[in-house]
């Protein structure tokens, strides 16, 4: 049986952000240093990007490690409670992830995945990639 109710279970959920996130904030801040100009969360576009920069033709996504199940990542792992929920919920994000990024390259837009945790650990890693990416 689970230790937590249904509803604290909710209430925990609904305080979880699925955009305005820290690591999004920090990319957002280094593009807008960097003199470039973006939208949030265009929502004609496969998958909502986090980041659009239609000048370039390109998206960048900023994953969570836990929610998009980050392989190189601690965080990239599944809780010890309720095991077959968690692997079927953060697998199916794994595939649509999959799915949008297949069909934004088939409309011809670049796409970058940045994670949380290099977004953290390395965002001087993180300011180069984006640059190399943007150049390409």
């Amino acid at each position: 049986m689970d230790i937590w109710s249904k509803e604290k279970r909710s209430e925990v959920m609904s305080r979880i952000l699925s955009r305005d996130t820290k690591p999004e904030k920090i990319v957002r801040k280094m593009l807008t240093s960097m003199g470039y100009r973006y939208r949030l969360n265009v929502k004609d576009l496969p998958g909502k990007p986090d980041i659009v920069l239609r000048k370039y033709k390109s998206v960048i996504f900023v994953h969570g490690c836990f929610w998009h199940l980050h392989s190189a990542c601690r965080d990239g792992t599944l809780p010890k409670t309720r095991k077959a929920y968690w692997h079927k919920k953060l697998l199916e994000n794994k595939k649509r992830d999959a799915r949008n990024m297949r069909a934004l390259r088939k409309q011809g837009w670049k796409v970058l995945r940045l994670w949380e945790c290099e977004i953290e650990r390395k965002p001087d890693v993180v300011m180069n990639k984006i640059i190399r990416f943007l150049s390409m």
